[in-house]
């Protein structure tokens, strides 16, 4: 059984992937807004921000590699939303494959363009300025938590995609998520914040991962930060799948 399952899942994983690799603008629509939004906040308003980084590109990114997987799940919802809606999970059905593996064919597609998408933010940082003296433990660090925060983001975004009633629904469910990190430690210290938004800042996923990846970005000591900061992936991940592997059952029930 385990042994199918992954075969199904790699054979619909190659046919999501091919519909991605045909309009690789996807890809760059993903991450063109991002890339726009570090451009505006490091050039037009990086010079009144302070906030005790050298170049204001080094502390924005963490944030803005968050905002980049926001922007990429939206297309995740839409392209389960469109299969279902074509009849495409009822000829699956009258087929002898593993249920599971068509929702983690799209999940696994939404890993591999989201990494790409996001290497890209971090080329553009880099011809910006950004500069990091990490060493490769804490690269792969940064990519594991990246990881594991696109895989709960995208369970997240399984149940519009099973769920809408229209395209523009089913992408939309990224929009609250995109404007998250505006309220966390993304773009200026949590300190600088009026009391009530301090707290809710302070005590919401973005915050904790923003700098977890900051400091490993920094080479400063992460503590229990990562942690708290992979807590929150891991949590939102188990609940993400749970919800949306009982929805996808009554969807096809």
């Amino acid at each position: 059984m385990t042994t199918r399952f992954f075969g199904d899942t790699v054979l619909l994983t190659g046919r999501t992937m091919r519909h991605v690799t045909r309009s690789l603008d996807t890809i760059l629509t993903v991450a063109i807004t991002p890339i726009l939004l570090m451009l505006v906040f490091v050039y037009v308003f990086g010079g009144a921000i302070h906030t005790g980084s050298k170049h204001y590109v080094n502390y924005l990114l963490p944030g803005i590699l968050l905002i980049t997987v926001g922007m990429g799940i939206s297309y995740t919802a839409f392209r389960l939303f469109t299969d279902l809606k074509s009849g495409l999970f009822e000829r699956f059905q009258s087929m002898p494959i593993t249920r599971s593996s068509v929702l983690w064919a799209h999940v696994l597609t939404s890993l591999v363009s989201n990494m790409v998408s996001l290497a890209l933010v971090v080329l553009v940082a880099v011809l910006m300025g950004f500069r990091t003296g990490a060493g490769v433990l804490a690269w792969l660090a940064v990519i594991g938590i990246l990881a594991v925060f696109t895989l709960a983001l995208t369970w997240l975004a399984v149940l519009p995609g099973l769920t809408a009633k229209t395209p523009d629904g089913a992408g939309a469910f990224s929009y609250p998520i995109v404007f998250l990190p505006f309220i966390s430690s993304a773009f200026v210290p949590t300190d600088t914040m009026p009391g009530p938004v301090r707290a809710f800042a302070e005590h919401q996923p973005v915050t904790s991962i923003v700098n977890a990846i900051r400091d490993l970005f920094a080479q400063q000591p992460v503590h229990t930060g990562i942690w708290t900061a992979l807590a929150w992936c891991a949590g939102i991940l188990v609940v993400a799948y749970a919800a949306a592997m009982a929805t996808y059952r009554r969807k096809t029930s």
